[in-house]
C-alpha cells in the first residue's frame, strides 16, 4: 500500500513499490492527462510537478515519493485551464496532434516557476520534451507568451 498526495489529495493505492508513477496515475487513479511516451524518460510526454519541478513519471517508482511530496499532473496544474501557459497554448493554437502536450506544458509551468522571465536559451536548454509533430517554435512562442503576463494576447 503506497499513500501519496496527487493533485493536493492524499490516495492510497495498492501498488508494487517498483511501479512508475505514470501507471498508477493512469491505471489506479484514471489520470490519463499524463501521456506514456517512450517508458524510459527521454521523450518527456509524462511530465508531471513533484513539489514544484518537472519529474517524468515513467522512471519514477511509487517508492521514490513519500505522502508529504505533492504530486500534480496535467489534471492539477487549474481546474479550469486558467494557467497562464495553458491560456498561452490555446492563444497561439501551440499544439499540433496534442499527444506530449500535457507533458510540454507541465515542463513549461515548472520552468517559469523556477525562472519566471526565461531566455530562449534557457527555454531551450530546460524544455527537452521531444514533439514528433515539430512544433518547437509554437511551444516557444507559447512560453514567451505566458512568462509576459496571463497568457493571452492584450
Amino acid at each position: 500500500m503506497a499513500k501519496l498526495r496527487i493533485n493536493g489529495r492524499v490516495v492510497e493505492v495498492q501498488i508494487e513499490d517498483d511501479t512508475p508513477l505514470l501507471w498508477v496515475l493512469r491505471e489506479q487513479l484514471g489520470l490519463t492527462g499524463t501521456k506514456y511516451g517512450c517508458g524510459v524518460a527521454q521523450c518527456s510526454a509524462c511530465t508531471v510537478h513533484v513539489d514544484g519541478a518537472a519529474a517524468r513519471s515513467c522512471a519514477m517508482p511509487v517508492s521514490s515519493l513519500t505522502e508529504e511530496q505533492n504530486v500534480v499532473t496535467i489534471e492539477g496544474l487549474s481546474p479550469d485551464s486558467s494557467h497562464p501557459v495553458q491560456k498561452a497554448w490555446t492563444t497561439l493554437d501551440v499544439p499540433q496532434c496534442g499527444f506530449c502536450q500535457p507533458g510540454m506544458i507541465m515542463a513549461a509551468a515548472a520552468l517559469l516557476a523556477q525562472t519566471p522571465k526565461p531566455t530562449v536559451t534557457e527555454i531551450r536548454q530546460e524544455i527537452t520534451n521531444i514533439c514528433r509533430c515539430g512544433t518547437y517554435n509554437r511551444v516557444l512562442a507559447g512560453i514567451q507568451l505566458a512568462a509576459e503576463g496571463n497568457g493571452t494576447r492584450g
